[in-house]
């Protein structure tokens, strides 16, 4: 399901759409920090990209379509780059082209994903298979391909997770499968670039203002047509509906906030639960809590209720110091 070989690029200028505007940062000002968002075009890395930028860092922007990366360079202190984190050829191009500018890199952001649904018994293994080339497989990729320049730069690697990592019901085992595995990437990265500099943070955001369940009904549309289907009235309603609840959510800038001190912050946390209300925040710590109970109901080595408390009072006051 998910592919560990990698493709090696030999047209790296035919794959890279890119513009070069005058606002962006040449190696004449590599003291500026620079920044790759990936999935810059809508929702949280738009948001993260525009908030880098108004703050004076050069940000490299990952889209795949014309018009978003026409957008985005129209920013100051924007970049965008053509890149499908599922193409390694794109991939690559983006690496080749940030060592050219001379700019260095100081911090990636893994923010590209999409989400998907359904039932295990109904879910098609090519929808599956879809979310995990990008959420996970993608991830994996860019982290991969960009690992050297942030290790030079002993800088930054953050992730968009989400509180579907900890949290999940049914239908939800496919995109929340993919954010539990961000969970565990997470923590294997951090352990691995520690010794070399570099610190590494998941962010986990709730219910924030987004296109990403939009555009999974816009895929679902797709297929259907794409099988002679016509689109109902009925799927039209549920589009109204889904694009309703989306533009009722918070605008993710709490989450921008969450990534500016994971990036700059001299003391950047390994985890960012970022929700915009207390009943989100809640439900999320209480599924944890939840489950330490049940990591801990099994088998002749459990501890009593004292003992548990024990090691939450102890790991409350080492995260204190």
């Amino acid at each position: 399901m998910i592919r560990v070989g990698y493709f090696t690029s030999v047209l790296l200028s035919a794959i890279l759409v890119f513009a070069m505007p005058t606002n962006a940062v040449g190696h004449e000002d590599a003291k500026v920090k620079s920044v790759l968002v990936t999935g810059s075009s809508t929702g949280i890395g738009r948001n993260l990209a525009e908030t880098l930028a108004s703050n004076g860092y050069h940000v490299y922007a990952g889209a795949r379509k014309d018009e978003d990366i026409a957008q985005l360079n129209a920013i100051d202190n924007i970049t965008a780059v053509r890149l499908d984190v599922t193409k390694q050829d794109e991939i690559d191009a983006v690496v080749a082209l940030i060592r050219k500018k001379g700019t260095g890199l100081y911090a990636l952001v893994n923010n590209a994903g999409i989400g998907s649904g359904g039932p295990v018994a109904s879910t098609s293994f090519e929808d599956l298979d879809m979310i995990y080339r990008i959420n996970v497989e993608g991830v994996y990729r860019v982290t991969k391909a960009f690992a050297p320049l942030i290790i030079e730069s002993k800088g930054r690697i953050s992730t968009t997770g989400s509180i579907a990592g900890t949290i999940t019901r049914a239908g939800m085992s496919s995109y929340s499968g993919t954010k539990h595995w961000i969970e565990a990437f997470t923590d294997s990265l951090a352990d691995e670039m520690e010794p070399m500099g570099v610190a590494v943070s998941v962010i986990e955001p709730g219910n924030y203002q987004s296109h990403i369940r939009r555009s999974g009904v816009m895929r679902s549309f797709a297929k259907v047509k794409a099988a002679g289907g016509e689109i109902t009235a009925d799927m039209q309603k549920m589009y109204d509906a889904t694009e309703a609840r989306e533009l009722s959510y918070k605008k993710p800038d709490e989450v921008s906030a969450a990534f500016m001190h994971a990036l700059f912050d001299d003391k950047p946390l390994r985890r960012y639960v970022v929700t915009p209300n207390q009943q989100e925040q809640m439900f999320t710590i209480s599924t944890k809590v939840n489950r330490l109970v049940e990591l801990n109901q099994w088998g002749p080595h459990s501890y009593t209720r004292d003992q548990l408390v024990e090691m939450l009072d102890k790991a409350l006051a080492e995260k204190a110091k």
